[in-house]
């Protein structure tokens, strides 16, 4: 059996004696009771899954010994760049989870002027950081070795500002047109709104930066219910679906 498979932060190559962090360690001698001699595997975001057996572990600290790569990630067909208008509770949270499982590139959370979360200094970095997590847990679940990169929040308009993908949309039924009549793009950004939705200020900012609407049928999405409907639409159109 290959094992859990398992993150962390550590460099990996083949034969080394990798002594996982606290958590991790936790996880697979506590809760799953391993011992040495059990195989897991592990990545760090290289790319690459490496497999190999727990050695010398102690009660508290478990380390691996690497035997072999298990295998790499494909470059993504299309890369995803998700600006998320941040939610209240758990929503974002689950934004972060699925769009990992969904193959997304780059999540940029954003504040907008109908965003009714506001976060500074230790409180905003514990947060950005624990979405992080978040998708590295995903990462975990879904077999994926390349862990989405988390940024640091912005406002609307400066991510606007810093778009530069071969398409641009915004959730919105504005200057919108079929998908199909597109030029197939590497890369896309795509702008999700909060909860109220985004206002018309500011969706003429956004089609002043080169975004174009996208409308996913005549029903009115929740913000999280959105970002995963548009990814998954946009994977299956020009990514690897």
């Amino acid at each position: 059996m290959p094992g859990p498979r398992i993150y962390t932060e550590h460099p990996i190559a083949i034969h080394d004696l990798i002594t996982l962090e606290d958590q991790a360690s936790q996880h697979l001698l506590r809760v799953l009771r391993m011992s040495d001699g059990d195989a897991v595997r592990l990545f760090n975001g290289d790319g690459s899954e490496y497999q190999g057996e727990l050695e010398g572990c102690s009660k508290k600290i478990a380390q691996v010994r690497i035997g072999s790569i298990n295998h790499t990630d494909a470059p993504l067909t299309l890369s995803l760049n998700l600006g998320q208008v941040i939610s209240k509770g758990d929503r974002m949270d689950f934004v972060v989870q699925k769009a990992t499982e969904l193959g997304v590139s780059r999540i940029v959370p954003l504040w907008s002027e109908r965003c009714d979360v506001r976060l500074k200094g230790d409180r905003l970095e514990k947060k950005v950081e624990h979405w992080r997590k978040v998708a590295i847990s995903a990462c975990e679940q879904c077999g994926r070795n390349h862990v989405p990169e988390i940024a640091a929040p912005l406002e609307f308009s400066n991510w606007l500002e810093q778009a530069s993908s071969d398409l641009k949309l915004v959730l919105h039924p504005h200057n919108q047109k079929p998908l199909g009549q597109h030029t197939p793009p590497s890369s896309v950004d795509i702008a999700i709104g909060p909860e109220g939705g985004f206002t018309d200020t500011e969706i003429e900012l956004a089609q002043h930066s080169g975004f174009e609407g996208l409308l996913l049928g005549p029903r009115i999405l929740r913000t999280e219910t959105a970002a995963l409907t548009a990814l998954s639409v946009l994977q299956y159109q020009w990514g690897d679906f």
